[in-house]
């Protein structure tokens, strides 16, 4: 995991700070697609999505035991809806992968 995000940070590095041209930035951006678009990146993406999402459920109990009726209305209702599992899709910066 570490391995790749460095990876994937050191190709976005590259790409931001090249000098080589358009064609190199096409070969490099043709390469990321290919990646992105394999089904075993794409599942592990989505695996990663539900582990977040259940860690945000987690942590929003969390938050919502030890601060209770302290917390303001729109945040309060956001740990409402985290904790009942109907959080909408676009919600906590989500997206669907």
């Amino acid at each position: 995991m570490y391995r790749l995000t460095f990876i994937a940070g050191a190709l976005v590095g590259y790409v931001l700070g090249t000098r080589a041209g358009r064609e190199r930035y096409e070969q490099l951006r043709k390469g990321a697609q290919k990646i992105a678009q394999n089904p075993a990146v794409r599942n592990t993406a989505e695996s990663a999505v539900q582990q977040g999402r259940s860690a945000a459920a987690r942590a929003a109990d969390s938050v919502a035991t030890r601060f209770g009726d302290r917390l303001p209305d729109t945040l309060a209702g956001k740990v409402r809806a985290l904790r009942d599992g109907n959080a909408p899709a676009d919600d906590w910066g989500t997206s669907n992968t």
